[in-house]
């Protein structure tokens, strides 16, 4: 039997689970469930990154040690995967010793092969990155977050893997995917590599070095390795061990924010120890809510068991896996989530199935009937073919909204069919040729009901349960193999189960108020697990007053963003092609990289200082300031217009 591995981002744990970590997970979880049912021996490692200054900081105002804050956080971590159905086979805390004795033994392997070595380093260090920046990321960051650190680090040198990466990447372009992702990385790798720190002597929560129990390891080299540690590398790796077994990893799966690190760093790490890649790196998308990607700051986070609480964990499930394009950002809303499931599920899927039960109850006595050949079938049986290789083809391929559509294809071709074919005047007829139309009738759509289920059942493995059994199906419909699904699979004479509505209609409006009532619970709960969150503070106003004749000086602009691209060796600068009514678009660098991809920014209206003196940034001159609030967390939070303000207009 094939071994599949796949895993998730290991979370950090400054912050309480949320939808974006649901997201990932149920994702994963859906794949591993995909892979079982075709077949292979698949398992999903999850864990928990506690280790680094931010944790220290988190754990400092929560008034706990760093083991207790993390201990409290990652046992909700795995709480709510297991209240969500989640089927994580691994988890691994950074904190648990067996994960130390992997780390120090790819450092061992790494410092042996000459890939490490011990340096000083003086220079501008981010608090809330945890990292070393630029002059220029610096002068664009908030003051508060940097300060000048001169310290002991060891290095690794990621600089000498520039070549082999490159090579990877050209040889495997399935090693990262999308391909705009891979594309990115490439672009990063080209520009070229510097040395990266891997330790820090200032602090003390973290992994100590093995050859220099001053320094404690830094997270990146720290997390990564969890992918190895969880399934036994440093501990148990020996000939049929879990490790042996397993790695290398078939799937590393990410957000686009942290591609980087997997498609970079880690590689690198495993060349320098001489160890096997993993297989794939997929980077999804954001979820983007009220307007903006969820973060702290925003307010707009949104967590999965209120959710879950309302319209189940299927109806979750279903919509994010149905409504987002895996790999793209996609828009997240309560009501759409509400809609999205009455449309599908209820009225969908859970209708066909009452409606077939309860068709067979009445008309067959509650069982299957025979198959009758030679009867109007609709198309149904060479349409379920199709319907069973393309969805295949395209959970393969992580596209689940197209394969999902696929399959939806098939029950609204049922509907129909059932439409056509109106069971109940066929009942009511007293002739042969009318009982067996009828008999083969519902035959054709219990069996494409019966298809629908076993391909759904990665995605709503409860409902898919429901309906399985309501067909009168024994065992678990996840047993099935999805390529061994054929037309003709439903025995005649099969007693159906009781019937009992699969997907209940529900009331948007009251839906999504009381999602909004439990996700205020759900967030008092969290902040309590957090160890509680201090109150808003007033934000006092200290700068000098100026005249309105000051003011005027400063030509604001309204501008929409032409073009945008990442400026080489900078991790923060975007070059933005900015028109703002002139003969020529200006040219603006501005620090928000980190925030703002560069597809997030072509198309969007801003705010533009239009009278600033140019300056020279990272060698390129740039011909404007944009207009941006800069948060407790340091991020930039740009002021943009709706499509409708024209472009020049000035503020003021």
């Amino acid at each position: 039997m094939p071994k599949f591995y796949i895993s998730t981002p290991i979370y950090y744990v400054n912050a309480a689970p949320h939808i974006g970590h649901a997201y990932t997970t149920i994702v994963a979880d859906t794949i591993k469930r995909i892979r079982r049912m075709l077949g292979d021996d698949a398992y999903l490692t999850t864990g928990s990154d506690e280790h680094g200054q931010k944790v220290e900081r988190s754990a400092s105002a929560a008034g706990l040690e760093p083991q207790q804050f993390t201990d409290r956080v990652s046992q909700a971590f795995r709480a709510e995967w297991d209240e969500l159905g989640l089927e994580c086979d691994f988890f691994r805390r950074t904190s648990d010793p067996r994960h130390a004795l992997a780390v120090r033994k790819i450092f061992e392997r790494c410092m042996a092969n000459g890939a490490i070595y011990k340096g000083t380093y003086t220079g501008k260090y981010h608090l809330g990155d945890e990292a070393f920046v630029t002059d220029e990321e610096a002068a664009s960051a908030d003051p508060e977050m940097i300060t000048t650190v001169t310290e002991e680090n060891y290095f690794f040198r990621l600089s000498a893997f520039q070549d082999k990466l490159l090579e990877l990447y050209e040889s495997q372009p399935e090693f990262v995917q999308p391909d705009a992702r891979r594309n990115e990385v490439m672009a990063f790798v080209r520009a070229g590599l510097n040395d990266l720190s891997i330790s820090r002597s200032t602090l003390r929560w973290g992994i100590p070095l093995p050859n220099d129990p001053e320094h404690v390891f830094y997270v990146w080299f720290d997390a990564l390795t969890t992918y190895m540690s969880a399934v036994g590398f440093g501990e148990h790796d020996g000939p049929g061990s879990d490790y042996e077994r397993l790695w290398p990893i078939d799937v590393h799966l990410v957000g686009k924010e942290i591609v980087r690190f997997h498609a970079v760093y880690w590689p690198a790490f495993l060349m320098a120890a001489e160890l096997p890649l993993p297989k794939q790196v997929w980077a999804h998308g954001w979820l983007i809510f009220q307007g903006g990607k969820m973060s702290k700051t925003k307010g707009n986070i949104v967590r999965a068991l209120p959710i879950k609480r309302v319209v189940g964990v299927d109806g979750l499930r279903y919509y994010l896996l149905r409504e987002i394009v895996f790999g793209q950002d996609g828009n997240f809303s309560h009501e759409a989530l509400t809609v999205r499931y009455n449309a599908d599920l209820a009225n969908g899927i859970g209708n066909l199935a009452s409606r077939t039960s309860s068709m067979l109850a009445r008309y067959c006595d509650g069982k299957v009937p025979e198959a009758v050949g030679g009867t109007d079938s609709g198309g149904l049986p060479p349409l379920a073919e199709i319907c069973i290789g393309e969805a295949i083809e395209l959970y393969r391929k992580f596209a689940f909204s197209k394969a999902l559509e696929t399959v939806w294809s098939l029950l609204a071709r049922t509907d129909k069919y059932i439409v056509e074919h109106k069971p109940w005047e066929l009942a009511r007829a007293d002739d042969s040729d009318s009982r067996i139309q009828l008999e083969a009738t519902l035959y054709n759509t219990a069996e494409a009901l019966r298809i629908a289920c076993v391909l759904l059942a990665p995605v709503i493995p409860a409902g898919a349960q429901r309906i399985w059994e309501l067909l009168g199906q024994s065992g678990a419909v996840a047993e099935q193999r999805l390529d061994q699904l054929r037309w003709g699979g439903l025995a005649p004479g099969t007693a159906v189960g009781a019937q009992a509505a699969v997907y209940p209609r529900l009331d948007v409006a009251k839906s999504v108020e009381s999602m909004e009532e439990l996700e205020a619970e759900a967030l008092a709960e969290q902040a309590q697990l957090m160890g509680g969150t201090p109150a808003p503070q007033a934000i006092a106003i200290d700068t000098p007053e100026i005249e309105i004749g000051d003011f005027a000086k400063v030509d604001m602009r309204v501008g929409v963003v032409r073009a945008a691209e990442r400026v080489k060796k900078s991790r923060k600068l975007l070059q933005l092609s900015v028109d703002i009514g002139e003969a020529e678009p200006r040219t603006v660098l501005a620090g928000i990289a980190e925030k703002y991809g560069p597809d997030e920014m072509v198309g969007r209206r801003i705010a533009v200082v239009a009278n600033l003196k140019p300056r020279k940034m990272m060698g390129q001159l740039s011909q404007g300031m944009l207009i941006a609030a800069t948060l407790q967390d340091g991020e930039p939070h740009l002021a943009d217009f709706p499509a409708e303000a024209p472009i020049g207009a000035r503020l003021g």
